[in-house]
């Protein structure tokens, strides 16, 4: 047990990315009145009660290990991770906002708090690093990126134009970040096996940038359209992609499958109720039958590598 807690791994988090988002999903599916509540309460809490046991185990690791998690956190990719924590703080903000608001501000409030310190730190380790192109991949955008869900909680709690600059930070980072990727990808080594799921990152900055900028602005014009279909677009490239995870080891980083599929769900679901046009709701089921069956395979493969003691091993 001494040495599962040592090498308990900080990407452990995105696992609670993955479930929060689809309890999303579920809350948005039960408002439209398409699936029982049942299902969205009984996933809340587990999803919580999972959230609160590897806050736990970690802080555990930070005790007993903190050798460990200084190496974590000074180590050129899993760095990147430790914003999956604070993200679960929004994201579980989020999934909690219309059952239990108070709770959801106080899960905001720290995961603003948490998130900033967190994406300062790794853009200040960024810039203070000599960084190999190839050392640059989809998790880069945890960190920066992970802004955009500021603002989808915090108009309810303090002023748009606070929502609005981490908007505008998310949005920035999202562009330069691609930007990066895309020569990295076109122009360089392939991305290691265990970070191709990854790419499915991709998919979530335009479709949270849009529920960000609905919340914000509440307006379906032009910019909004843009979001959704580049969110799209992605999607469909990474269709397209399909051969390069075909035949893939099972990793913790495969979790990067699920929130970006249900972060474009919701998005589908919020473009139905805003424009009542039938093909929303449509790609609303799709993206869901997409992101459930995801989350079922990679927990499943979870489960079975924890049974075989391959989880929380030296990754080094």
């Amino acid at each position: 047990m001494k040495e599962k807690i040592q090498f308990f791994p900080i990407t452990i988090f995105s696992i609670v990315m993955g479930l929060t988002g689809l309890t999303i999903v579920f809350g948005k599916f039960y408002h439209m009145q398409w699936m029982p509540k049942i299902f969205y309460e009984l996933l809340l809490f587990f999803t919580f009660g999972l959230f609160l046991l590897f806050i736990f185990l970690y802080g555990l690791k930070a005790i007993r290990h903190f050798d460990e998690v200084k190496a974590d956190f000074n180590h050129r990719i899993r760095v990147n991770f430790f914003s999956a924590i604070s993200i679960s703080f929004l994201l579980l903000s989020i999934a909690f906002l219309s059952f239990w608001p108070f709770l959801s501000m106080i899960l905001w409030w720290v995961g603003v708090i948490i998130h900033t310190l967190f994406m300062l730190h790794t853009i200040s380790f960024w810039i203070e690093h000599n960084f190999e192109i190839h050392f640059m991949n989809p998790a880069w955008f945890i960190p920066v990126v992970g802004n955009i869900l500021v603002p989808i909680v915090g108009v309810e709690f303090l002023p748009k134009a606070f929502s609005f600059i981490y908007f505008s930070i998310g949005f920035f980072f999202w562009i330069i970040l691609f930007a990066i990727f895309l020569n990295r990808v076109i122009f360089h080594h392939q991305i290691a096996q265990k970070f191709i799921p990854t790419l499915f990152i991709l998919i979530a900055p335009p479709a949270v940038g849009f529920l960000a900028y609905m919340r914000i602005a509440q307006s379906w014009d032009s910019f909004a359209m843009f979001l959704l279909f580049i969110g799209y677009f992605f999607v469909a490239l990474l269709v397209f992609l399909y051969k390069s995870f075909s035949k893939l080891e099972f990793y913790i980083s495969w979790w990067a499958f699920t929130f970006p599929l249900t972060a474009i769900t919701i998005a589908s679901v919020t473009a139905f109720q805003i424009t009542q046009e039938s093909i929303y709701k449509y790609l609303a089921f799709i993206l869901f039958a997409a992101a459930a069956a995801s989350i079922f395979l990679v927990g499943w493969k979870t489960l079975v590598k924890m049974r075989h003691g391959e989880i929380c091993v030296n990754e080094d």
